[in-house]
C-alpha cells in the first residue's frame, strides 16, 4: 500500500521513513493511480493544510484511510485535520500522532495498512 503524505516541518515524513513502505510526498499535480494511506498535519486552529487539499482534488478516490500529526497541547483541535478529512472523504480516521511518532503509533499504522491490504485482497477475490 503507497503512503501519500505531507510534510511541514519535516515530522510527517520522518514518521512515514519508519513506516518503511512505498512513499510519495504529494503536491498539488500529483496524480495517483493506485490504492493510498494518506497522511499529513494539522496546520492553523485545526486545519487541512492547502497542499493536502488541492492534493485531495483530483485524488480522493484511491484514498483508503488518513493518519494525522498534531500537537496534544491543542486539546480538542488535535489532529483535527485527520477527522475532517475522515468526515468529507468518508474514509476511517486510521490514527493520530505527535511530532514524528512513536515506535507504538508505527506499529499501529503497520497493522491498519495490513488491515485495509487484506480486506481489499477479500474484496477482489470475491468479485
Amino acid at each position: 500500500m503507497l503512503i501519500a503524505f505531507d510534510s511541514k516541518t519535516g515530522n510527517v515524513k520522518r514518521f512515514v521513513q519508519k513506516l518503511g513502505m512505498q512513499s510519495v510526498q504529494i503536491n498539488s499535480a500529483l496524480q495517483l493511480q493506485q490504492p493510498y494511506i494518506l497522511v499529513t498535519y494539522t496546520t492553523g486552529f485545526g486545519q487541512v493544510p492547502p497542499t493536502t487539499q488541492e492534493f485531495l482534488q483530483n485524488n480522493k478516490d484511491w484514498m483508503h484511510g488518513v493518519v494525522a500529526s498534531g500537537n496534544k497541547n491543542w486539546g480538542t483541535k488535535y489532529g483535527l485535520a485527520g477527522d475532517q478529512i475522515a468526515e468529507t472523504y468518508q474514509v476511517p480516521l486510521l490514527h493520530k500522532f505527535e511530532l514524528s511518532g512513536t515506535k507504538r503509533d508505527v506499529e499501529t499504522i503497520k497493522q491498519e495498512v495490513e488491515n485495509i491490504v487484506n480486506t481489499i485482497t477479500t474484496v477482489d477475490q470475491a468479485q
